[in-house]
């Protein structure tokens, strides 16, 4: 009897665990998500009583989205197409957004609360023109109509429906639209411009019908360049193309009169050209110079006065109405590690409506923008608040001098992604000081239990949620045991390094580069990609590891490059330098220093070699490998594939002994009359494969052809090298091709007529899948092909290798010819489902699978299994016990595979994974908009226990074994001694 009490309580405590960890698996495989919006460019204010006060947006990824005031928070978003430039935006009758996009051709209304589309109105027109979005009297009730200028005509469209109420074209073909202006109160609208770059024209149109009321034009002896500034609803303000004279014209009642000033009038010793500041202040425009800024008032007939002059970066904001007739505006204006921020009312330049000093974190740049709204304090004063855009493109909301809070939307624009290591805990540190205490962890797991026993109760569930979400042991910044905590080091477009923590995705640190800030020697500087610089191991853990940030002076690839070491614990940028040679490629070698630091090579645009870091005994290391560097380069525009090796130091810099020279070993020439290069693809550097040997059904064994030379190459015809469907199946074909980038030789060749790009495709060990589209079948398909080498098939003989009769050991060279076989094959979705981003799940013998970024943002896993080449219909039973799966018509899209669940990813560029010490385990960090992280055990977590394992119940569970058998051993004996008696 007490045996089977034992056994049933036995297997009543493990049959809860299975439970518990269903639960957790379900609850924790999702890791953090975080939504971003992009670099904001326009933004509108909605503080109205009613309703939460909110700020609408648009941003440079063509987003629209709405704020919280108070928290920053995203109150809804809409992600246009990538061709669909949000190109202004405002509210209308205080429920509606109101946007214009596509150059004009598309205009929209939101719901504002919810940010349902209303209504949508297509605004084609005969020319391509500037856009222009006019809501200034939608204050009045009686008028619901919307002015637009957009491609070469004048709309008015009914905000209620959308409808186009009237429109009028302009299509004088050189006159250029600057300006749309309704006087506030009229029924008539201005529309000026420049014909012919030396014309100024205006037109005076009924606001209610359409009807052209008055034309006048007057021609300038120069000709004009650049913005115009509206002074009032009358003049405008604009500069000559020298840049150097100053006009400002006035269209009072259709006459138009104007006066020239040169700037040298205004601004003494003013180097450089002058521009415009865009801006909406009545009465009051701004000009820029390299050497300063000055604020002009327009005085009567055209007469200028300089208000004011400044040397420090400044901007300024757009009008903004606070009362009947009376406007204000905001300058902010940089000094040291404080910005200073005034707002001042249009009409009186001398006084200030509010002057606050923030102090600024000077990791965020320069203010690039600022937007503002005013509020009604309790003493009926009127206070401000302000929106800026940073250099690092983060929001900040400004009020009462400080920081009410901040978005780090820099990270919507992620260029490139690394990893590094979290330093090692050091030993002699209190576990007081980084553990709970031991009251708090038993706590912990005395709740996890009752969780367990189905007892707890709803503030019990919602206290183990906050445990499992604010974690200590995840959030911690050492390095654990499987390798799960890690630092995510990204780079952004805005030039500004981020590193987050994998544990729970918080900011660790952030620094703006200061190689990649505008300045006078580098004046377009663009981030290119990251590498580990220095990874210390165990022997020099003193160490700090270190990431190589490459860029450029300018968008083309002959400009010069610029170098950045930072510090991946700190953030510290420890060095910079820019170089007198372009950056066209960066190839990191297998090869470390004493230092551990990693060696690489720079190729220019002219095919020379620079070897980093420039030390001694690099270049002995270097010099040791120099027969055995190679590298090849892709002419994606000429179609030309090159191979290249090392030759000698460069001959025209002597000096230079870190600098080599090239010469081309091969080349491939495609036909650019019927192939254009689109994707190319090779194998991760720190890829470890498995086994090289393949044990097939019939005991056979195939070796996989493994080289890191391997390079995939696809094509397509030129004429289908756009858009889906801009050809016919006809006209359109997609060939693959598999290189040896030392040799050059074409490994394999496949052709897919009726196919068409884009391409995605991700290559490993031995084989390669790529994705593209099917114009005859009208669908996304997938296509594997594997490469096996047949020059070891005489190592299939076993008696072969127990004498050591085979060529296994026997060197490898990429110049001697393999044989190699090919298998290959195609399948397709059942949706019609478009890969964006393509990876792979890497770790020894757990199971591969395909990470594919779907057209809906979202990651589907798929198990490489289904894209084996040598699936058949009916395989036999030793196929079978192989493991492949019967062939069906279509790839299966299971529900469960989208580790990302019911998230989406908005804008998915791209997905990195990482392998964790476990080898059943990889880390998954997706980003585009949004950035997604999760752990993901394709084989289910097989090494392990889970994180949140019950310790308490296993205690349990010991200690009523324990008891058990004691209980058991005790009955044992006393029916032992009865049966004696007997």
């Amino acid at each position: 009897m007490a045996i089977m009490s034992f056994i049933f309580v036995f297997f009543f405590f493990s049959s809860l665990q299975p439970i518990l960890s269903l639960y957790e698996d379900q609850v924790g495989l999702m890791d953090w998500h975080q939504q971003y919006i992009g670099k904001v460019k326009q933004a509108v204010f909605h503080t109205h009583k009613t309703g939460r006060k909110r700020v609408v947006a648009s941003t440079e990824q063509n987003i629209i989205a709405t704020l919280d005031l108070r928290s920053g928070e995203i109150f809804w978003r809409h992600v246009l197409g990538p061709n669909d430039v949000v190109d202004g935006i405002d509210i209308a009758l205080g429920k509606y957004v109101i946007t214009l996009s596509s150059g004009g051709s598309i205009l929209r209304a939101w719901n504002l609360p919810d940010g349902q589309m209303v209504w949508e109105s297509s605004l084609h027109g005969p020319k391509h023109s500037k856009s222009l979005l006019l809501t200034t009297n939608l204050i009045i009730e009686k008028d619901n109509s919307l002015i637009v200028f957009s491609n070469g005509r004048l709309n008015a469209v009914s905000c209620i429906d959308g409808e186009v109420l009237w429109k009028k074209d302009f299509e004088e073909e050189s006159l250029e639209v600057q300006q749309v202006i309704q006087p506030p109160g009229s029924d008539f609208i201005y529309v000026v411009g420049f014909a012919a770059s030396s014309q100024f024209e205006t037109y005076k149109i009924n606001a209610k019908n359409g009807e052209l009321l008055k034309h006048e034009s007057t021609a300038f002896s120069g000709r004009f360049s650049g913005e115009v500034s509206l002074v009032s609803s009358e003049t405008v303000a604009a500069l000559d193309s020298t840049g150097s004279i100053l006009l400002t014209i006035s269209f009072h009642n259709g006459k138009i009169s104007s006066q020239q000033t040169p700037v040298s009038n205004l601004l003494e010793d003013s180097p450089g050209l002058a521009v415009i500041i865009h801006s909406s202040v009545t009465g009051i425009f701004a000009i820029k110079t390299d050497a300063a800024t000055i604020f002009i008032r327009v005085i009567g007939e055209g007469k200028l006065e300089v208000v004011e002059k400044t040397n420090h970066e400044t901007v300024v904001s757009d009008a903004l109405t606070i009362s009947e007739g009376q406007q204000a505006f905001a300058l902010v204006q940089h000094a040291g590690s404080n910005i200073h921020l005034t707002v001042k009312p249009a009409h009186d330049w001398d006084s200030n409506l509010l002057k606050e000093s923030i102090k600024m974190d000077q990791q965020r740049g320069f203010v690039h923008k600022v937007f503002i709204n005013n509020y009604i304090r309790t003493d009926r004063s009127h206070g401000f608040r302000a929106l800026i855009v940073m250099e690092d493109h983060s929001l900040l909301l400004l009020q009462q001098g400080a920081i009410v809070w901040s978005r780090e939307d820099g990270l919507a624009s992620i260029i490139d992604v690394t990893t590094s290591e979290l330093p090692v805990e050091k030993a002699g540190v209190s576990v007081a000081k980084v553990e709970l205490n031991l009251f708090e962890w038993l706590k912990g797991h005395v709740l996890k239990l009752k969780g367990t026993l189905m007892l707890a109760t709803p503030e019990d569930i919602a206290a183990i949620q906050y445990m499992r979400l604010k974690s200590s042991e995840k959030s911690k910044m050492t390095r654990d045991h499987n390798g799960f905590r890690k630092l995510l080091i990204a780079l952004t477009r805005a030039g500004k390094l981020f590193a987050l923590h994998t544990g729970d995705g918080r900011i660790v640190w952030s620094h703006l580069l200061q190689s990649l800030h505008k300045s006078e020697s580098c004046r377009q500087p663009i981030g290119l990609n990251l590498h580990q610089w220095q990874v210390p191991h165990h022997h020099a853990l003193d160490e700090n590891p270190s990431v190589l940030v490459v860029g450029r002076c300018g968008p083309s690839s002959d400009a010069l490059g610029v170098l950045s070491l930072v510090d991946s614990y700190t953030g510290k940028e420890f060095s910079s330098l820019r170089l007198v040679h372009s950056v066209a490629q960066v190839i990191p070698l297998p090869y470390t220093d004493s230092t551990e630091q990693r060696l690489h090579l720079l190729i220019d645009a002219d095919k020379h070699a620079h070897l980093y870091p420039k030390t001694p005994e690099a270049i002995d290391i270097f010099q040791s490998e120099f027969s055995n560097v190679y590298w090849y380069s892709v002419d994606d525009d000429n179609g030309i594939i090159k191979g290249y090796a090392l030759k000698t130091k460069c001959s025209g810099n002597v000096a230079d002994e870190f600098c080599f020279d090239s010469r081309e070993l091969w080349s491939i020439v495609l036909p650019s009359e019927s192939e254009k290069i689109i994707t190319t693809a090779t194998r991760k550097l720190n890829e470890a494969v498995h086994t090289q040997a393949k044990l097939i059904a019939d005991q056979d064994v195939m070796y996989k052809y493994i080289s890191s030379n391997l390079l995939f190459v696809a094509t397509v015809a030129p004429k289908a090298s756009g858009e889906i469907g801009s050809v016919t199946p006809e006209e359109s074909w997609l060939v693959v091709y598999l290189i040896d980038t030392v040799t050059g030789r074409v490994l394999h060749r496949m052709t897919h007529h009726g196919s068409q790009g884009p391409v995605q495709a991700v290559l490993s060990e031995n084989w390669v899948v790529y994705h593209y589209f099917n114009l005859r079948a009208h669908r996304y398909e997938m296509s594997v092909i594997e490469i096996y080498d047949q020059s070891r098939a005489d190592n299939k003989d076993v008696w072969k290798l127990v004498v050591g009769n085979h060529n296994l050991t026997s060197p490898v060279s990429s110049y001697s010819r393999a044989e190699v076989i090919t298998k290959s094959q195609s399948y397709f979705f059942t949706h019609s489902l478009k890969a964006i981003a393509v990876t792979l799940t890497v770790k020894g013998i757990t199971s591969k699978q395909l990470l594919i970024g779907t057209i809906g943002d979202q990651v589907l896993a798929l198990d490489k299994r289904f894209l084996d080449p040598r699936r058949s219909v009916n395989p036999t039973q030793a196929e079978r016990e192989e493991g492949i799966i019967p062939l069906t018509d279509s790839l299966p899209i299971i529900p469960q595979s989208y580790i990302t669940h019911s998230l989406r990813v908005e804008g998915l560029q791209s997905i990195i994974t990482v392998a964790a010490k476990l080898e059943s385990t990889t880390l998954v960090f997706a980003h585009g908009l949004d950035l997604f992280f999760t752990h993901y055990a394709p084989s289910r977590t097989y090494d392990s226990l889970t994180e949140d394992f019950s310790y308490a119940l296993l205690l349990i569970t010991i200690v009523a074994l324990v008891a058990a058998i004691f209980v058991t051993w005790i009955l044992s004996q006393r029916k032992e001694l009865q049966d004696r008696w007997r």
